[in-house]
């Protein structure tokens, strides 16, 4: 390859567009070679990016916000990155849509199509709602959050707005991005995700198993909530009462070799059965979710499950939690200025 268009590749993000091929000295035959043979890979109409480049980026973020920016190239007039492609530009974790559109806004009278891939939505934001992110211009983390919510639903919705405020984004900006909104398709679930948004939930799966316990209907869940044991201080993802839901994943029980962070999967895990006895010698019932036990049939079972163990730690220990653990509670929240990392 000729390096001045690897290093015109390299300059724009892993993207060139033809026309930029052409200057550089490809010719015609040469970008249709480059094309056949799968060394580079088609984004849009005369834009690509090179195959190595596009095999190394995931599925979920890589490749969605590379798309996004292909878009963005081959796009005229006023648009803006929104929605989804605006929450992977920001580095927001949400849920991964079902549907991988590329979402555009600009401004006019609210309404929506899909095209070849992207989705356009023509919206109302004030000029202070854009940012720039690698010279592309993005709605900001309230509004795209409020975006998301309306777009996808509550579920989406909380994991967004809890990005949103994680991120720095304050209630009053969520509140105030969707007050424009009042007759907008989906803005009820815009209203009630920044309702329910906590940024004590560190990750996608803490928002969802914040939701798994609103809906059980056990009680009022609090995220992040700190316990002294023997072993040193614990910091559990959700309490209510006596009753702490730990949300996990599997890449802490997963080698560095297949992706994962543990350094010895047997260690990682025999370490957590020892964290969660230390738990429950405080005075404490231990439940754990999963990421299956949001969806479909298994939902369901996680609530009956949750429900259980909250009955069970009321007759234990009572309804409220205990002074001595909430008192507790409050002087390691005074001593750690900053939550535990996730």
């Amino acid at each position: 390859m000729d390096p001045r268009v690897t290093a015109a590749i390299a300059a724009n993000d892993g993207l060139i567009t033809r026309a930029r091929a052409l200057d550089l000295g490809l010719s015609p035959g040469e970008v249709r070679r480059l094309l056949r043979h799968h060394e580079w890979v088609p984004l849009r109409r005369g834009i690509y990016t090179p195959a190595e480049t596009w095999a190394e980026l995931d599925e979920h973020v890589g490749r969605p916000l590379l798309l996004a920016r292909a878009a963005v190239l081959a796009m005229r007039r006023g648009w803006v990155l929104s929605h989804d492609s605006a929450a992977h530009a920001l580095g927001m974790p949400i849920l991964a849509a079902r549907d991988g559109f590329v979402h555009m806004t600009r401004p006019g009278w609210t309404n929506a199509w899909t095209e070849n891939g992207v989705k356009h939505h023509l919206a109302r934001y004030a000029d202070q709602q854009v940012l720039r992110v690698g010279g592309v211009p993005v709605l900001d983390r309230a509004r795209t959050a409020v975006d998301i919510a309306r777009e996808h639903g509550i579920l989406a919705g909380i994991v967004a707005c809890d990005s949103a405020l994680r991120a720095g984004a304050t209630r009053a900006e969520l509140e105030a991005a969707y007050v424009i909104m009042q007759c907008w398709p989906g803005v009820k679930a815009a209203r009630r995700s920044v309702a329910l948004a906590d940024p004590g939930a560190q990750t996608p799966h803490e928002s969802l198993g914040r939701h798994l316990v609103i809906e059980a209907g056990i009680g009022e869940p609090e995220t992040q909530f700190p316990v002294r044991t023997q072993r040193g201080i614990a910091w559990c993802d959700i309490r209510v009462g006596h009753h702490v839901i730990e949300t996990d994943g599997r890449l802490k029980y997963r080698s560095l070799e297949r992706g994962g962070v543990a350094h010895d999967v047997e260690e990682a895990v025999w370490e957590e059965k020892l964290r969660e006895r230390a738990v429950s010698d405080r005075g404490l019932v231990v439940s754990r979710v999963v990421w299956a036990d949001h969806w479909g049939p298994r939902r369901a079972d996680a609530v009956r499950r949750l429900r259980s163990a909250q009955a069970e730690a009321d007759a234990r220990f009572g309804r409220e939690l205990s002074p001595t653990l909430a008192a507790e509670a409050e002087r390691i929240r005074r001593e750690h200025s900053a939550r535990r990392p996730a």
